[in-house]
């Protein structure tokens, strides 16, 4: 921990932008204070008792700098919240083309796997260059998925689905924590992020298929729990047909309407009955506790690989 550097190596695109805003924000904060600081330290050296200086005509107010010291700290404040709020929002909107990659927090582990099927304990491959989404869950406690080099951080809930994205710039392996108290391990809770080459990630890849991607996997669970009983491709089960859903506008009983995206799809395996679709009945089970995160991962995956506007646009 000796070596651990007291500010991180910028290692992504956020990471800069981050830093730009902290070094600002630095920069204000030590401006004013010393103003503040010389400012008093000269009027307590010029009007001290005893002390010659004329203090006659003094005046009780002056709207003129009154106005301007409203109305400089007013600009400044605005300006960063501005500049930060631009930033808050584009570290949480991630690109269109981002590669999704499956997280799941467990005390004390990350359980990672790749849409290709790759799994990984503790350690995450990334390609460098590339927009990488982070689609996290907890299976037990709060946990916090935190890369100090990309200056990126999101809880990891259970229950819940959360996201984090970032485009690596260099390669090298980066340290990978848990930045929320989730237990009596809780500092034992890290791993790394390696950043590849784009060619040697691939080869990474696909020398890692063993049991498949995480679609086949999903389609496999699909027939598993028999979802396939009820959501049959001819759109003549008793539930909605997949293919071609994912990303699209559906119908919902009540009059509105929802865009079948990930959280979508993860809502409607563990809650089916939260957004029902018109024209069918409330009759799918609940699988909450039938079914891990993991699989309702493979599942999403599934029927992404089903077709549908998202899943099209996300086709190189």
């Amino acid at each position: 921990m000796w070596s651990f550097p007291l500010i991180p190596t910028q290692a992504s695109t956020t990471a800069t932008q981050v830093d730009l805003l902290f070094y600002a924000l630095i920069g204000i904060a030590v401006f004013f204070t010393a103003l503040i600081f010389i400012s008093v330290t000269f009027f307590a050296i010029r009007y001290r008792e005893g002390s010659k200086a004329s203090r006659e005509g003094a005046r009780s107010d002056h709207f003129p700098l009154e106005f301007t010291w409203t109305i400089i700290p007013l600009m400044i404040t605005a300006g960063i919240f501005l500049w930060a709020s631009n930033l808050y929002i584009n570290m949480h909107v991630a690109p269109a083309d981002a590669e999704d990659v499956y997280v799941v927090g467990k005390q004390w582990m990350w359980k990672i796997q790749h849409p290709q099927g790759n799994r990984e304990i503790n350690e995450l491959h990334i390609p460098v260059g590339r927009p990488v989404k982070l689609i996290m869950t907890s299976q037990d406690v709060i946990h916090s998925f935190f890369i100090p080099a990309f200056r990126v951080k999101q809880d990891v809930l259970p229950g819940r689905y959360t996201t984090e994205w970032f485009t690596p710039t260099r390669v090298g392996e980066y340290h990978l924590f848990c930045a929320q108290y989730c237990g009596t391990s809780h500092a034992a809770m890290i791993g790394k992020v390696i950043v590849m080459e784009p060619a040697m990630y691939e080869r990474w890849l696909s020398g890692a298929l063993a049991g498949g991607n995480m679609a086949s996997t999903g389609d496999q669970l699909f027939s598993q729990f028999g979802c396939s009983t009820c959501h049959m491709a001819n759109d003549q089960g008793r539930g909605p047909t997949l293919i071609g859903v994912y990303g699209s506008t559906v119908h919902l009983s009540d009059g509105s309407t929802v865009v079948a995206d990930q959280d979508y799809v993860r809502e409607s395996i563990m809650e089916p009955t939260a957004k029902i679709v018109a024209g069918y009945k409330p009759i799918m089970p609940n699988f909450r506790n039938q079914i891990s995160p993991d699989q309702v991962s493979q599942l999403v995956e599934y029927v992404k690989s089903l077709g549908g506007k998202a899943a099209a646009q996300r086709k190189p």
